[in-house]
C-alpha cells in the first residue's frame, strides 16, 4: 500500500513538472506572478501612486523581455528599440484622435506598422554585424522620432498629441492588470519560441553565426524574424503607453528610453528572458525614490544607472540570472530545486 501511495506522489510529481515545463514557469515563478498580481491590493502597496509605479514597472518588465529577444538571443543591441514603442503608440493615439478608433482595437493595430518597419529594419541592418547593426537600427530610430517630431499636422510634435485613455476611472488598478496580462502574453509568448528549435538557432547565432550557418541555419532569416517580433510587441506595448498617460510627445522615442530598458535587461541577465522582468519594478521603484529625494537635481537616476550597472558587469556578468544560476548550482537541497524547476 505505502508502495503504491509513492508512486502515485510521484506521477502527482510528474504530471505537475511537465505542467510547469509546458508552462515555460517554475513553482517559485508562478508564486511570484501570483504575489505581483495580488500586491495592489495588500496594504500600503493599494495606495495609487505605489499602483502607478507598479503599473510603469510591469510596462518596463513586458519592454525588457522583448527587448532581451533580440539583445540576448542574437546578439543584436536594438538601441532603436524606443522609437518602435513610439511607432505603436503614435499609430494607436492617431487612429483614435483622427479616425475614432477605439483604443482597444487601436493598440492591436499599432503592433503593425512597429513589426512592418522591425522587418525592413531587420533587411536593411541584420546582414550587418555586431555594432554596425545595433547603429543602423539606432540611425532608424532617430528618423522615427524626427518625423514624429516635424510632422506637426499629424503628431503635434512637442506640444503633445492628446488621446483617449483605455478607462474613464482615474484610478490606476484596471490599468495594472491590463498590463500585467499583456506581460504575461509577450513572456510566454517568447518563452516558447525561445525553448522551440527557433530559439536554439537563435542562440546559435548569438554565439557563433559562422557555426549556425555550417549547421544549417539562415542567419540573416532567423534574425529578421527575431528583430521583427521584438518590434512588433514594442509597438503593441506603446498603443498600452498611449492609452494609460493620454498624452504624446516624441521623447517617447529617445534613446534615453530604450537605455532605461537596456540597464534593466543587463542588471537582470542577458539571454534569460526572466532576470529583467524581475528586477523591472524594484528598479522602477528604487528610481522613484532617487528622484523624489533628488528633486532638485534631475538627471541623478543617470548617475544611479550607471554605477549599478558597472556594479553588476564587475561583479556578476551575467546578472541576477547568473547568481541565481551560481546559487542554484550549488544546492542539492530537492525540495528548493523542485521549486525552480531543475
Amino acid at each position: 500500500m505505502v508502495h503504491i501511495e509513492k508512486i502515485q506522489s510521484r506521477a502527482d510529481t510528474n504530471v505537475l513538472t511537465r505542467w510547469f515545463d509546458f508552462a515555460s514557469l517554475s513553482p517559485l515563478g508562478l508564486a511570484g506572478l501570483v504575489l505581483v498580481a495580488v500586491l495592489p491590493v495588500i496594504p500600503p502597496f493599494n495606495q495609487d501612486y505605489l499602483i502607478r509605479w507598479m503599473v510603469v514597472g510591469l510596462f518596463m518588465a513586458a519592454q525588457a523581455v522583448a527587448f532581451d529577444f533580440t539583445g540576448g538571443f542574437i546578439n543584436i543591441v536594438n538601441f532603436g528599440f524606443a522609437a518602435f514603442v513610439g511607432l505603436g503608440a503614435y499609430t494607436s493615439a492617431i487612429l483614435a484622435v483622427n479616425l475614432g478608433v477605439s483604443p482597444w482595437l487601436g493598440i492591436w493595430l499599432g503592433l503593425i506598422p512597429a513589426g512592418g518597419i522591425g522587418f525592413l529594419t531587420g533587411i536593411l541592418t541584420l546582414r550587418l554585424r555586431g555594432i554596425y547593426a545595433a547603429v543602423m537600427a539606432w540611425f532608424i530610430g532617430l528618423a522615427l522620432m524626427g518625423l514624429a517630431t516635424k510632422l506637426v499636422f499629424l503628431t503635434q510634435g512637442p506640444l503633445g498629441l492628446n488621446c483617449p485613455t483605455l478607462f474613464k476611472t482615474a484610478g490606476n488598478l484596471p490599468y495594472f492588470y491590463l498590463i500585467f496580462i499583456m506581460f504575461l502574453v509577450i513572456y510566454f509568448v517568447l518563452q516558447k519560441l525561445a525553448r522551440s528549435h527557433m530559439g536554439l538557432a537563435f542562440r546559435g547565432i548569438g554565439q557563433n553565426m559562422e557555426a549556425a550557418r555550417a549547421s544549417g541555419v539562415n542567419p540573416t532569416r532567423y534574425r529578421i524574424i527575431n528583430f521583427t517580433l521584438s518590434c512588433a510587441f514594442a509597438g503593441w506595448l506603446g498603443g498600452f503607453y498611449a492609452h494609460y498617460y493620454g498624452i504624446l510627445m516624441p521623447d517617447i522615442m529617445h534613446t534615453a528610453k530604450t537605455v532605461e530598458v537596456l540597464v534593466i535587461v543587463y542588471i537582470g541577465g542577458r539571454g534569460s528572458l526572466w532576470g529583467g522582468a524581475l528586477v523591472a519594478i524594484p528598479f522602477v521603484f528604487a528610481t522613484e525614490m532617487v528622484r523624489s529625494i533628488f528633486s532638485q537635481h534631475p538627471g541623478v537616476n543617470l548617475i544611479f544607472y550607471g554605477l549599478f550597472l558597472m556594479l553588476i558587469m564587475i561583479h556578476y556578468p551575467g546578472g541576477v540570472a547568473e547568481f541565481y544560476r551560481h546559487l542554484i548550482g550549488r544546492s542539492n537541497n530537492r525540495t528548493l530545486l523542485w521549486l525552480v524547476n531543475k
